[in-house]
């Protein structure tokens, strides 16, 4: 039971990634439908992530109250359902309606299965649960690119994406009666107890808020190149938009695989030494994007982009229970899905600006930037937790 539980989660993650990719690929062809500034889609990803913001700072009492079970099952179907709406959006502002509930639904689902998770199973499947997440990201830029290379019409990929995510919705509602019939060693619906502190209480630990500057860095490297990609690689290198569409389909399927050779080596290697890989090559990526690159050459940077920074939230998601205590797990992890998804509002969006404002070039340059922050971060988190174990 355990395991199809977990089968189910892994499906319910694929959701979680649906909606994440489909407005980047989507938006040179949603501007130039509604005569828009190409900044003003920077709107859009901030109203969907405050609402994310939002739904994780509250995930640890929603979990106490309604069990994960049923806050998944939830938030699924108001994703689906916003995703419904953006393909009937004749309008910027019916464009931002929609954002907010694909944004509550999918910080709820995030924290809730990444804590449930992080309790009650290993590394390993921490790793192939984001990998899971990876294949929803992948299939989106699929869609979209689908259905604007048939006849321009993004709004088809939008209700592609919808008719997968109400499936899984419906897998999950279906599912709810499994949960209760697990024992509490078994992942099952007898959560254990969490304590629902504040985000100021959590602020006070150091090892918590230089997880959070990681978090912001990361979402911050992963949002701006699958939002800015495809723009970048349309305005900078002359790129058709269904082209740049499946480029940037390479780099969520560097995602994915990076979280699968993840949770493969989790059984070798610590969650420390797969962040230190993935830093690594992480790096190498980034100077990749600073070179004079074909169409090819652009696909396999921006794959190993993915597949380096994939596993970096997974793993540091994965090492809370460990760092924090398991009673203060699902705060921590609401806080630390907060602060990512903070990066995934503020930064993305200041790129659009920038990009509007100065040119898309500084696209391997502002990613560059968190990526400095990001591994000075690690080095300080990790002389932490070196002191307060030499204390010990």
């Amino acid at each position: 039971m355990a395991t199809f539980i977990l089968v189910i989660i892994f499906i319910d993650f694929i959701g979680l990634g649906i909606p994440d990719s489909l407005f980047g690929p989507a938006w040179p062809a949603i501007y130039a439908e509604m005569g828009l500034p190409v900044s003003v889609g920077s709107a859009v990803s901030l109203i969907n992530t405050g609402g994310t913001v939002v739904s994780s700072l509250m995930s640890a009492y929603l979990i106490n109250r309604f069990g994960t079970a049923r806050v998944t099952a939830f938030s699924t179907i108001v994703t689906a359902m916003a995703l419904l709406g953006f393909s009937f959006s004749g309008n910027f502002l019916f464009l931002c309606l929609f954002s907010l509930p694909l944004g509550l639904g999918g910080g709820a689902i995030d924290s809730a299965l990444n804590n449930y998770v992080a309790l009650h199973y290993k590394a390993t499947h921490m790793n192939f649960l984001h990998c899971f997440y990876g294949i929803g990201v992948t299939l989106s830029p699929f869609f979209m690119s689908f259905a604007l290379a048939e006849n321009g019409d993004w709004r088809g990929g939008y209700r592609m994406a919808f008719f997968v995510q109400i499936c899984i919705a419906a897998v999950t509602v279906l599912s709810i009666p499994l949960w209760k019939r697990m024992a509490p060693k078994g992942g099952g619906e007898a959560e254990e107890a969490q304590k629902a502190v504040s985000p100021l209480y959590l602020a006070k630990m150091r090892k918590v808020r230089m997880t959070w500057v990681m978090f912001i860095c990361s979402c911050a490297i992963e949002c701006t190149a699958g939002i800015w990609g495809s723009t970048f690689l349309v305005e900078s290198k002359g790129i058709s938009t269904d082209i740049a569409a499946k480029i940037i389909m390479f780099y969520y399927m560097g995602m994915a695989v990076g979280r699968f050779l993840s949770g493969v080596l989790s059984v070798w290697l610590s969650a420390w030494k797969i962040i230190y890989i993935g830093m690594g090559t992480l790096l190498a990526a980034l100077a990749l994007l600073f070179l004079p690159l074909s169409e090819f050459g652009i696909a396999a940077a921006l794959f190993l982009v993915g597949l380096g920074n994939g596993p970096i939230f997974p793993n540091l998601t994965h090492l809370t229970p460990e760092t924090v205590g398991r009673e203060l797990s699902g705060a921590a992890i609401g806080s630390q899905m907060a602060a990512a998804y903070i990066g995934i509002m503020v930064f993305p969006p200041i790129f659009g600006v920038l990009a509007q404002s100065v040119t898309p070039d500084i696209f391997p340059y502002y990613l560059s930037f968190f990526f400095a922050v990001m591994i000075s971060a690690m080095f300080l988190l990790v002389r932490e937790i070196k002191k307060e174990r030499a204390q010990k």
